[in-house]
């Protein structure tokens, strides 16, 4: 038997839900950087909107944004991985000790969930400014 099996299988299905939502932001990001192909598509081929011009010149500018939003959710899902691996690793050999340590802070959870935070806002303003660009 394993000593102290349940923290280390504790610490792994942690580190795995941690990977899983890496893949899930970097997936997100993915589609953000190609959402905007979608709605340059959309709009070009539709004849019977009255705003067609205006939606093809700012089809740059919009392209950009989106490209930048998307990479910037891949990088944040690569950090994402970096850290929960190196937070997998240090949480291994702390479990591995006979000593009793403390847990540590939760400055680097409440950073990411400003992130978030931060790039939901960003991705509400875009889509909403889409919105009024196609009317």
């Amino acid at each position: 038997m394993i000593p102290r099996f349940t923290d280390y299988a504790a610490n792994e299905r942690t580190y795995l839900a941690w990977v899983r939502t890496a893949v899930a932001i970097m997936a997100f990001g993915f589609l953000v950087e190609r959402f905007d192909l979608f709605l340059a598509y959309l709009g070009r081929d539709n004849p019977g909107a009255s705003s067609n011009v205006v939606a093809s010149a700012a089809a740059p500018h919009h392209l950009h944004s989106t490209q930048i939003a998307g990479l910037a959710l891949i990088a944040l899902g690569i950090m994402i991985t970096f850290g929960a691996t190196i937070r997998f690793i240090h949480h291994r050999k702390t479990i591995a000790r006979d000593e009793t340590v403390d847990y540590g802070t939760a400055l680097g959870d409440v950073m990411l969930a400003l992130l978030l935070i931060c790039f939901a806002a960003f991705l509400g303003v875009y889509v909403y400014h889409q919105l009024l660009t196609l009317d």
